[in-house]
């Protein structure tokens, strides 16, 4: 087998985890995929993965060899892009997965104007709650909010939203309005789940005050329930870009703003192997001019 095709089999397994999830990405055999990485190890003389049953992870040498790896394929991309003149403007298809609100609200407008400064640009947007898997699924370009956890994908950050807390103002009228985090035990809860935890709410500077709610309603919507909130069916936390309107126009009322947690970030995640794609860049550049002239928070 081909060195550059078993290093890409090796950095995909890498990526995604497992032997399995590779071949899918891949498209190929999982036990071409296992061959390949077989054909790395033997020549380099060193194991480049701890595999249990359940678990694929890189050992030291794999870790090492991983980023270099990346290295060579990521400018072999683009050595063969510039070859073709590929990267002369963006062209061609990008792909991109936001959360649906977020998408409707933000990702819209800025792929509207990268496609109007790059008409031969094609821009397929999938708006989901939930967190999609870049590669297996297909995707370039993926918005995610909040903390990332540690991985292959480049990180381009921008902007900080909060986690907000909010009810109407009919519930608080007839449940009556909490006054430190520990009240909301007592109250109706509407939860999203898309935000994380159904029933382990945090709050303060650091995230050490932690309240144990119980919800009555758990949906996995962001809209479905910020119109069960606003309808008064009970308290919800969602994320400040989504209540703007609704705290402006009295529809919510923001609560506890003392006790909420750190803001978290706004990012756009890709593969390492994109950072020279031309498609990529302009996307990413025109989300960050967006954002810098749009305040999400």
């Amino acid at each position: 087998m081909d060195r550059i095709d078993a290093m890409r089999a090796f950095v995909t397994v890498a990526d995604l985890g497992g032997f399995a999830p590779a071949a899918r990405a891949l498209r190929w055999s999982p036990a071409s995929v296992t061959r390949a990485v077989a054909q790395l190890e033997e020549e380099l003389g060193v194991s480049l993965f701890n595999r249990t049953t359940r678990v694929v992870r890189l050992t030291e040498g794999g870790t090492i060899f991983a980023d270099k790896s990346r290295e060579i394929l990521s400018t072999l991309a683009a050595a063969r892009s510039l070859t073709r003149g590929e990267d002369a403007a963006p062209g061609g298809t990008l792909r991109v997965t936001a959360p649906a609100l977020f998408g409707r609200r933000h990702v819209m407008p800025i792929a509207e104007a990268t496609q109007r400064a790059h008409p031969a640009l094609t821009l397929r947007i999938t708006l989901l709650d939930r967190v999609v898997h870049l590669v297996e699924e297909g995707f370039d370009v993926a918005v995610r909010l909040g903390p990332l956890p540690d991985s292959a994908l480049v990180a381009v950050k921008l902007a900080e939203v909060r986690l907000v807390i909010v009810a109407s103002p009919a519930y608080l009228a007839q449940a009556g309005t909490p006054r430190a985090p520990g009240d909301l035990a007592a109250h109706r809860i509407v939860s999203f789940e898309g935000v994380g935890s159904t029933d382990e709410w945090q709050f303060g500077p650091r995230r050490r005050a932690v309240v144990r709610t119980s919800p009555r309603l758990a949906v996995n919507c962001a809209e479905a329930a910020l119109g069960a909130i606003e309808r008064g069916h009970g308290i919800g936390r969602l994320y400040s870009y989504q209540l703007g309107d609704g705290i402006a126009a009295g529809r919510l009322v923001r609560l506890l703003p003392d006790d909420e947690p750190p803001p978290v970030p706004v990012s756009l995640v890709y593969a390492a192997g994109a950072r020279n794609s031309a498609n990529v860049r302009a996307f990413v550049s025109e989300a960050v001019r967006y954002c810098a002239a749009h305040p999400l928070a």
